[in-house]
C-alpha cells in the first residue's frame, strides 16, 4: 500500500473515533468539567416532544446534569430592609395635665403571639397607675414597667401608664418595646414625648425694644438725626449771619444805580439797568467734621451688632460635646437622652433600653442596647460595629462585641450587608465592659468621618 494511502485512512480512523467520542453521553468523570462550562440552554417550543434522557450503558443510570447558576452573583451585596415582625408598638402621650402614656401593642400575624412589653420611664418620675397586670421595676437611676402578654391573632392590645411629673413643664420621653418571650429579642418598639400643656403659657418673642439688632439699629438712626440737626442748625445760623452784610452791600447798589440815572436823565440811557440786582450765591457743603463723624458712627454700629451676634452664637455652641460639629466631620452632631431620634448624616438612630446584668463574669460583662436604626438618606448605608462605642465613667469606651451582637440577632450579622433607603430596623446591640460600671453614653455613626449622634444614658 503507498504511503500516503495510508495517511489518509488513519486520518480517517482518528476521525471517526471523535465523532464516537462527540456521541457518548458525558460521563460521571466529566461532571465537574460540564459544572465550570455549563451547555447552553436551548428554548424548545412548547408542542414539541419531550427528549429521552440518555443512560449511562455500563450502570443503567441517568448521570447528574451540572448545577444550574445561581440567580444572584456572590460579588453582588443586596442591601437589607430589615426583617418583618408580625407585632408592631405604637405609644402615643396621654392628654392630661399629669404625664401619660398609651402603648398600642398589635398582633399582625394569623398565630397567637407571646411577648413581654417593656417600657422605659424617664428618670426622676415613678408610676402611680398602670394597667393591670403590669409589674414596676425600679433600678438605682430607671424606673421599668413590664407586661407579660399573650397576643391573639391580628389583635390589638392598648396599656396605659400614668407618671408623677419630676419638674412642671419639663417635656417627658418613655419608649416602649415588645420582646419575644424570653425577653432578649425586640419585635418593635416605639416612643413618645409628654409636653405639659398649660394655656396662657405659651412663650412669646421679645419685643422690638428688647432685641439687640433693633436696638443697634434705633441708636444709628438717632446718631445720624443728631448729625444731621447739627449740620442743618449750622447752616441756618451762617446765613441768618450773612443776611444782614448782603442787604447793606443791596442797598448801596441800589442807591448808586439810582444816582447814575439821575444824572444820566438828560442824557438818555443806551443800556438799561434792573431794578433790584442780583446776588450770586454760593452752594454749600457739608463740613468735613459732620461726614466723618456720620461715617464713624455707622462703622461702630455695624461693628458692635457684628460683636452681639458672634458673642451669641459662641454661647450656643455645646462646650459639653467631646468632638466637632463641623470641619473634618460630615453632617452636624445630635446629644439627646434615650428614646429621643436623634438624626446625623444619613442615619436615624433611636436608643430605646440599655440594660446590663446585674452579676459579672471574669469574660466582662454584658450590656445590651436595643436600638431602632432608620436610613433617612436616598442610597443604601453601610455602618461598622467598630464605630458604635459605649464610654465608660472613667473616659474609657469599648466598641461593639461583634460576636455578642450577633448571637443576640440569632446568628445574623447585622453589619453585613449596608441598610436600603428608607429601611428601619430594631435590634440589640452588646457591649462588653469591664467591672460593674454602667456605661454613661452611647456614641452612634455611620461611617468614619460621620459626626454621629451621642445618647446620654441615666
Amino acid at each position: 500500500m503507498p504511503a500516503s494511502t495510508r495517511h489518509h485512512r488513519a486520518l480517517a480512523v482518528f476521525v471517526h473515533c471523535l465523532g464516537i467520542l462527540a456521541a457518548v453521553p458525558a460521563l460521571p468523570a466529566a461532571a465537574p468539567e460540564a459544572a465550570i462550562t455549563p451547555p447552553p440552554v436551548v428554548v424548545r417550543p412548547a408542542a414539541a416532544t419531550p427528549t429521552p434522557t440518555p443512560t449511562d450503558p455500563a450502570t443503567g443510570s441517568t448521570p447528574a446534569g451540572p448545577a444550574p447558576p445561581p440567580l444572584v452573583s456572590p460579588s453582588v451585596v443586596v442591601p437589607t430592609r430589615g426583617a418583618p415582625s408580625v407585632v408592631k408598638v405604637a405609644v402615643t402621650p396621654a392628654g392630661t395635665p399629669s404625664p401619660g402614656y398609651q402603648v398600642q401593642v398589635r398582633n399582625t400575624g394569623s398565630l397567637p403571639v407571646a411577648t413581654t412589653v417593656r417600657q422605659e420611664l424617664p428618670a426622676g418620675t415613678s408610676a402611680t397607675w398602670i394597667t393591670p397586670g403590669g409589674r414596676a421595676t425600679r433600678s438605682a437611676s430607671t424606673t421599668e414597667v413590664s407586661w407579660q402578654l399573650s397576643l391573639p391573632a391580628r389583635s390589638t392590645t392598648t396599656l396605659h401608664t400614668a407618671l408623677t411629673a419630676a419638674a412642671p413643664g419639663r417635656p417627658l420621653t418613655a419608649p416602649a418595646c415588645a420582646f419575644t418571650s424570653n425577653g432578649d429579642r425586640p419585635y418593635d418598639c416605639a416612643t413618645a414625648t409628654w409636653k405639659a400643656s398649660a394655656p396662657g403659657t405659651e412663650v412669646t418673642a421679645a419685643p422690638a425694644w428688647r432685641q439687640p439688632p433693633a436696638l443697634l439699629a434705633a441708636l444709628a438712626g438717632v446718631l445720624l438725626l443728631t448729625l444731621g440737626g447739627l449740620w442743618w442748625w449750622q447752616r441756618r445760623r451762617r446765613r441768618a449771619a450773612a443776611a444782614p452784610a448782603g442787604t447793606a452791600e443791596a442797598t448801596g447798589t441800589v442807591g448808586m444805580a439810582e444816582a447814575g440815572m439821575s444824572a444820566a436823565g438828560d442824557r438818555g440811557t443806551v443800556y438799561p439797568r434792573s431794578a433790584t440786582p442780583t446776588t450770586a450765591t454760593r452752594r454749600r457743603k457739608p463740613p468735613v467734621w459732620l461726614v466723618v463723624g456720620a461715617a464713624v458712627a455707622v462703622l461702630a454700629g455695624v461693628v458692635l451688632a457684628a460683636a452681639v451676634t458672634a458673642t451669641q452664637r459662641v454661647a450656643a455652641i455645646d462646650t459639653t460635646t467631646r468632638q466637632p460639629t463641623s470641619g473634618a466631620w460630615v453632617g452636624r452632631s445630635a446629644t439627646g437622652v434615650v428614646g429621643v431620634p436623634l438624626r446625623e448624616q444619613a442615619l436615624e438612630f433611636t436608643v430605646y433600653r440599655v440594660a446590663c446584668p446585674p452579676t459579672s463574669v471574669a469574660a466582662g460583662r454584658q450590656c445590651q442596647a436595643t436600638v431602632g436604626v432608620r436610613n433617612v438618606s436616598e442610597q443604601q448605608q453601610t455602618w461598622h460595629g467598630q464605630m458604635q462605642r459605649a464610654y465608660l465613667p472613667n473616659g474609657t469606651w469599648v466598641s461593639t462585641d461583634e460576636t455578642a451582637t450577633r448571637l443576640a440577632n440569632e446568628g445574623r450579622d447585622v453589619f453585613s450587608q449596608p441598610l436600603a433607603a428608607g429601611a428601619r430596623m430594631v435590634l440589640p446591640l452588646v457591649f462588653t465592659v469591664d467591672g460593674t460600671a454602667q456605661p454613661q453614653q452611647l456614641e452612634l455613626r455611620s461611617g468614619v468621618f460621620s459626626a454621629g449622634v451621642r445618647v446620654d444614658v441615666p
